[in-house]
């Protein structure tokens, strides 16, 4: 065992069979399983969020394919790598097979450049690309290297999964086998539920454990509930505020309010603020809810979270909390309508694609008498002075007399 190696890096596995979770896409059976056996594997892309075993999957591939495996991480690699590798794997003498697989670490970290110079040998072949990214390759990544690979959402760990891969830890001489220790298995899945689906917070907690705990008279290392606490402290939250989590947990968050579960309100708002979330954002979308989705349902609405939005300026972190939690829960308590926010698209729709025709000349201004000669504002009525404050007269041009942009239902009582 070298022990400059931190556990988490010892503990991946060589052999699909060592491989624990993501069973929809590596299970016996399915085509990312068939093809790594078979090493017909074709140019994939995988994403998911940090710990959830792209890397792992990639040192499977390397251990299984026949062919020459190269890796580099994006965040240190360039072009120069990139070329190198093509002229190594293009020299008969050194690859008789003439292809190569290269693993991309961080592969969003990738710029235009760099991507575009892959292109060329993914498409002819000279390179089965693996690239592992934990931002959306569908936002990051070259629309051209998508379309020549396959792409594969890998899921965060169940803790059941974690928890396996503790238990094989503590056995395999690789691991932490040659140490005496004594853990509660109950202790075990507390720390797969605190790492919250990332196996190496959980590998890295379970060695800082032990490596900084003495022995016992009795020969052992004891794990417990306090010694597991003070090694990983917080629960790890899946949430990275300029990622793919970052557009998931917002979508989420508006999605509650918008259909009424001020719960569900609370929790996306709590782990968006956890995140590190700037609070004037989420001030800045409850605010768009506000006159969005609730509308003229609850005119307050608007009001509440623009004065929430000015309160959150002022305010700041920690107190600006409690001021998006009361704007937030009311948007959400509100009944709903978007007939302003359907009104004005079918407006402007309108406006840009249609022949929309001419204002009526008696509703335009006429600040000059001259030209009430020429017909401006001739005609017109004065609302005022009729009873009710009400005429019924043109405003829309003649092309659009009789359209409906405006849509009352029944949550508007004006």
């Amino acid at each position: 065992m070298n022990s400059n190696e931190p556990l988490a890096f010892r503990m991946r596995p060589k052999t699909l069979e060592e491989y624990v979770g993501q069973e929809h896409v590596i299970g016996p059976g399915k085509i990312l399983y068939r093809t790594i056996k078979a090493d017909r594997l074709s140019s994939i892309i995988l994403f998911g969020p940090p710990g959830c075993g792209k890397t792992s999957l990639a040192k499977v591939i390397s251990e299984t394919t026949k062919y020459k495996f190269y890796k580099i991480n994006a965040v240190t690699a360039g072009v120069a790598d990139i070329k190198k590798i093509v002229e190594e794997t293009r020299n008969y003498m050194m690859n008789p097979a003439g292809k190569s697989i290269l693993f991309i670490d961080e592969i969003h970290r990738f710029n235009k450049l760099q991507q575009d110079a892959l292109l060329p040998y993914v498409e002819n072949g000279t390179i089965i690309l693996i690239g592992a990214t934990t931002e959306n390759p569908y936002f990051e990544v070259n629309k051209a290297l998508i379309s020549r690979s396959m792409v594969i959402k890998l899921n965060p760990l169940t803790e059941e999964n974690i928890y396996q891969i503790l238990k094989n830890a503590l056995v395999r001489k690789d691991g932490l086998g040659e140490y005496s220790i004594k853990i509660e298995d109950e202790t075990l899945r507390k720390i797969a539920d605190i790492a919250n689906g990332d196996v190496r917070t959980a590998l890295n907690g379970l060695e800082v454990a032990v490596l900084t705990t003495n022995m016992d008279s009795d020969g052992y290392i004891h794990i417990t509930d306090e010694v597991i606490k003070n090694s990983i402290q917080n629960r790890k939250a899946i949430f990275d505020k300029n990622g793919d989590t970052h557009y998931d947990n917002i979508s989420a968050f508006i999605k509650s309010m918008r259909g009424s579960d001020p719960d569900a309100t609370l929790f996306y708002l709590a782990r968006a603020l956890n995140g590190g979330e700037d609070p004037v954002f989420l001030a800045r979308r409850i605010t768009i809810c506000a006159s969005e989705d609730v509308g003229l349902a609850d005119p307050q609405a608007l009001v509440i979270a623009t004065s929430a939005m000015q309160a959150v300026h002022m305010i700041g972190m920690p107190e600006a909390r409690i001021i998006l939690a009361e704007a937030a829960v009311y948007v959400a308590n509100c009944k709903k309508s978007n007939a302003t926010y359907l009104g004005i698209n079918k407006a402007l729709d309108d406006v840009a694609n249609n022949d929309t025709g001419e204002i009526p000349m008696h509703i335009r201004n006429a600040p000059v008498e001259k030209m009430r000669e020429l017909g401006y504002s001739e005609g017109y009525l004065y609302p005022h002075d009729f009873p009710g404050h009400w005429v019924e007269q043109q405003y829309l041009p003649n092309e659009r007399v009789g359209t409906k942009y405006f849509e009352k239902d029944e949550n508007i009582k004006i």
